[in-house]
């Protein structure tokens, strides 16, 4: 009979264990140290490439495109107009697509049909096309199809980008107002307050305290939504950030420098949101 080969008994009698590779003296890494030799590795490997990039990217004409003195200093004095007027748009496209978005949600949830088949086709089309048709239909197509004239830049750009957003809206509230517990509407209607009631004093408030991180992220695509504003129009005083910097750009000095300064300014009004997006995500996990 051939023998058999095999690790060799130690002198207790265990088999021996052969050698796992990467540990010093055949011992196998604990998980912890895989993980901290693969951090090491994916640092050195960011550190790399960092330097290459720094190496390879011409940093004059980073900085002659990206950070133009002049072309800040030509643009700068329009900035503030243009900054609040994106706010105005924004809030005012907000306050639409809120108040509209409530309805809609309330509808979908309704028990009768039509209101049902009304909210649900609303929300299909306007999620369905894109804003911008939605933004030039109301400066073009609708005062025409109506025989209407909107002559407020800022009620055009309301009623086009909170028809859009309160497709959306609606279905967040949905969400929202399904997400309360039906013990709360059990408690009220106990105490003899009628179904509206209800829904007014109970179920919509603990729903907007539910859906208010996702709400903001709302406001946040809203806000970027306005540079869709200058399409209707729109004279020196009514610039929204997106239109300077599109004006801006079509100088022949300055570069992407408008471009990146505006960019710069829509940070300063998101950065800020999203902060209170988690915040207030935090807040209501903590409060579960």
């Amino acid at each position: 009979m051939s023998a058999t080969t095999g690790p060799a008994p130690d002198p207790t009698g265990r088999p021996a264990r052969s050698l796992e590779l990467g540990g010093a003296g055949g011992r196998r890494l604990s998980p912890r140290r895989r993980a901290q030799r693969a951090r090491i590795v994916q640092y050195a490997v960011l550190v790399i490439v960092v330097a290459v990039l720094a190496f390879l990217i011409d940093w004059s004409r980073i900085g002659e495109n990206f950070f133009n003195a002049e072309a800040v200093e030509q643009i700068a004095p329009l900035i503030p107009r243009a900054f609040l007027n994106t706010l105005i748009y924004t809030l005012c496209g907000f306050a639409v697509g809120l108040s509209l978005g409530t309805l809609l949600a309330l509808m979908k949830l309704s028990s009768v049909r039509l209101y049902r088949w009304i909210a649900t086709v609303y929300i299909e089309f306007f999620r369905g096309i894109p804003a911008l048709l939605v933004v030039i239909s109301f400066g073009y197509a609708v005062p025409i199809a109506l025989g209407v004239s909107i002559g407020s830049v800022t009620t055009k750009a309301a009623l086009a980008l909170g028809m859009v957003s309160a497709a959306y809206i609606a279905e967040t509230l949905r969400a929202g107002l399904q997400a309360v517990p039906k013990g709360q509407v059990e408690a009220a209607r106990s105490l003899g307050m009628s179904h509206g009631r209800t829904l007014v004093q109970v179920v919509i408030p603990q729903a907007f305290r539910i859906v208010l991180p996702p709400m903001t992220n709302e406001f946040i695509l809203l806000t970027k939504d306005t540079s869709l504003v200058f399409l209707l129009g729109l004279a020196t005083s009514q610039y929204d950030l997106t239109k300077i910097g599109r004006d801006a750009l079509n100088n022949a000095t300055g570069g992407l420098t408008p471009l990146f300064l505006i960019g710069a300014c829509y940070l300063l009004i998101t950065l800020p949101l999203g902060q209170l997006a988690r915040y207030l995500e935090r807040r209501g996990v903590r409060s579960r």
